[in-house]
This record gives structure tokens, C-alpha cells and sequence, in this order.
């Protein structure tokens, strides 16, 4: 377990590559601030770091994440709406391009919905933010009646990504721009047991394992 020393000692270590070097990443990254071209709404989750996963660098990725990689619908400005706001910069501020829906394998909070049988917790927090994917939790249930608790629980993490997609759409601001060209959506499924990413294709309408164009090269080349 990582302890707070560790932190520390983490963080001399990036300032050392960072900015005791001749790395010029974040004078460049404060001289001309952020310009991701993709955000990425992901898990908790704390094997789930996007950045990481995707290997990319500071400044590449703007991220949003939350329990269980939700998107809520577009509602009233009531409230406190911070998965929405961030959502809402990455779109009409940083003009981003692409939008990535990020669920994963054995997701705790599906996992909760799912063996519990729905949300019944007025008093939680999470039950409530939880209810978000409800009817992806019933659709699973009634397709797919049968099924092992284990085969629902996947089958209900990658529907809870097509929820969010979803409601991704009833924000004006992204529907303009996703109908004009200039912004696209993404489900992807991270399997954090065999190491694989999917993708939903809507041709399919399946989550699909994703080649990288160096596995494709290999593959030719062979």
C-alpha cells in the first residue's frame, strides 16, 4: 500500500524529470496552456487512471471521473453539477474533438447495483448517483435472465457506457457539434483482467476488441 511518504517521494521524482531537467513539457503546458483534444469520463476506480491505461501524457487527456464512469442527462441548473460542468468546459471552452465514455471490469459501484438488485438506499449518496443506470441493471436483467451474476454484471458495465452516451446527447452543445462533424463519441471497455480494450461499434451494436495500428502493422507484416 502506498503510504504518504511514498507520495512524496513520488513527487520529487516527477520534479525531477519534469522541472530540474531540460524537459520543457510544462513550461510549454503554462506559456500556452491546456489543448486536449480528447476528454475522457472514467472510473474512480483506483486501477483505472486513464493516462496511465491510454499512456498518454500531461496535457493530453482533460479527465473527468466519477463512480462507475457516469454521465448524468441534461437536468436544471438546481444543484451541484460537477461531472456536468467539466463536461461542459471540455466542450464549449476547450472545443475538444473527441469524447470517451471509459467503463471497465469488475466496477464496483455496477457491481453493487447489480447483486443488490437495484437501488434501494434513499440515505446513500451513491445509491442515488448509482440510479443514473437503472434501467441499464433492469434491461440486463430481463435479456438476459439466465445469465451468471458475473455475465450481468459485464453486460451492465458496458450498458451503463451506452447510457451515458446517451445522455451525452441531451446536452445541446454536444448534439451540435456531434451532428455538425466537429465532435465524436466514444464507449470504450477496459478489461482489467485480461488487458484488452473494446469499443462499441454501431454497426454491431457489440463491444469489439481493439486493434492498435502497430498490432495491424504487425499482423501485415507477418
Amino acid at each position: 500500500m502506498t503510504s504518504i511518504t511514498n507520495l512524496v517521494d513520488g513527487f520529487q521524482r516527477f520534479r525531477e524529470q519534469h522541472f530540474e531537467s531540460n524537459d520543457s513539457l510544462y513550461q510549454q503546458l503554462v506559456k500556452e496552456g491546456q489543448t486536449p483534444n480528447t476528454l475522457v469520463v472514467a472510473c474512480c476506480d483506483s486501477r483505472v487512471d486513464p493516462a496511465l491505461v491510454l499512456d498518454c501524457a500531461p496535457g493530453d487527456l482533460f479527465v473527468i471521473r466519477n463512480v462507475a464512469n457516469l454521465v448524468p442527462p441534461s437536468q436544471s441548473r438546481a444543484g451541484h453539477h460537477g461531472t456536468t460542468a467539466a463536461i461542459e468546459y471540455a466542450v464549449r471552452n476547450l472545443s475538444v474533438e473527441h469524447i470517451i465514455v471509459l467503463g471497465h471490469a469488475h466496477c464496483g459501484g455496477i457491481t453493487t447495483l447489480v447483486e443488490t438488485g437495484g437501488v434501494h438506499n434513499p440515505d446513500s449518496y451513491i445509491a442515488d448517483w448509482m440510479h443514473l443506470v437503472e434501467t441499464a441493471r433492469a434491461s440486463v436483467v430481463a435479456d438476459f435472465p439466465n445469465a451468471t451474476i458475473e455475465e450481468q454484471i459485464q453486460a451492465c458495465e458496458q450498458r451503463a457506457i451506452l447510457v451515458s452516451l446517451n445522455n451525452l446527447m441531451t446536452f445541446p452543445w454536444v448534439k451540435e457539434r456531434v451532428e455538425s462533424g466537429t465532435l465524436t463519441l466514444h464507449g470504450w471497455y477496459f478489461d482489467i483482467k485480461l488487458g484488452r480494450l473494446l469499443q462499441f461499434d454501431t454497426k454491431t451494436c457489440k463491444f469489439e476488441v481493439m486493434i492498435s495500428t502497430k498490432s495491424r502493422d504487425n499482423v501485415k507484416s507477418e
